[in-house]
């Protein structure tokens, strides 16, 4: 009973001494404008910079998927010094923003901020704005130069050539890519495969043919390398409504009675849709008509 009696005194003065020193921190935080507190609290206001990082980041991955245990919510926020779980809230943050998902009626998370608003509004309907930017300031945070963030070898490259263009292609190649597959959940639209080894990001209108969509992931489908190159050759299409179209040139160069059936079966079906990124209509309408010219 004694060593009890000794011990409640000894936890009372403990905390009384934490209580009296919490208040002269306190006291003097407030009156000679120490930052103890503003700092935590500043924490909270993201940056500009930070605000784009993650609508990158919301770009590469699907919504459906983002949690603060993924691979890259972990590596973007601990790069921006933030934790998964703030980094994981932004990402629904601008969800709420996206207007596929409004239409699927996934609201996202309601408290966002302007700077948000102002952030998705500046870039994204701009992809290749968004795409360089974005990832030169993700090779900042790294402190590294851009073309070495993105793991772009740009060093046996002839001389003359302007590395910084080389660059530039290629990140924005990179994050093409990255988007697009991103956009069809690593899926095939055609034929469902979700191998993402096989899976390749097609040009709807090609990439020597149209500047302006070379990095727009509107301008883009998710195929696996056959139906890729079949895409190229025009022996199938996908329709402005989102029906694939399979050639009768395609259907006959195939010996394999079964893959041929398995190609006519497919024909007139609605292809995968992506969870963001719809295919942009107009796009599908030029490809098309070329289709069509291909097939008469």
């Amino acid at each position: 009973m004694a060593n009890v009696a000794n011990y409640f005194p000894r936890v009372f003065f403990a905390h009384f001494r934490f209580l009296c020193n919490f208040a002269i921190c306190y006291q003097k935080s407030h009156n000679h404008g120490f930052i103890l507190f503003s700092k935590v609290m500043a924490k909270h206001n993201w940056t500009r910079e930070e605000t784009i990082v993650a609508l990158n980041l919301y770009c590469k991955i699907p919504f459906k998927d983002s949690r603060a245990s993924h691979p890259l919510v972990i590596e973007y926020a601990n790069l921006i010094g933030r934790s998964p779980a703030a980094m994981n809230l932004k990402i629904g943050n601008l969800g709420r923003l996206d207007p596929m998902l409004q239409a699927k009626g996934i609201t996202g998370l309601t408290n966002g901020s302007k700077l948000d608003v102002i952030v998705w509004n500046e870039f994204f309907d701009n992809p290749e704005k968004l795409a360089f930017e974005s990832e030169q300031i993700i090779a900042k945070y790294k402190g590294v130069d851009i073309a070495k963030s993105a793991g772009i070898d740009i060093k046996h490259l002839p001389v003359g050539v302007d590395k910084m263009a080389v660059t530039r292609q290629r990140v924005n190649q990179r994050f093409f890519r990255d988007v697009v597959l991103s956009s069809y959940n690593n899926c095939c639209c055609v034929s469902g495969t979700c191998c993402t080894s096989l899976l390749e990001a097609c040009h709807i209108s090609s990439w020597s043919d149209d500047v302006a969509n070379r990095t727009n992931p509107k301008n883009g489908l998710c195929l696996n390398s056959f139906f890729h190159k079949a895409f190229d050759n025009y022996l199938f299409t996908i329709t402005p409504d989102l029906t694939i179209s399979i050639s009768n040139k395609l259907i006959d160069s195939v010996k394999s009675i079964s893959f041929q059936d398995y190609l006519a079966s497919i024909d007139n079906w609605s292809m995968l849709k992506p969870e963001k990124f719809l295919p942009d209509t107009a796009l599908l309408e030029k490809r098309y008509d070329k289709y069509l010219k291909a097939n008469k």
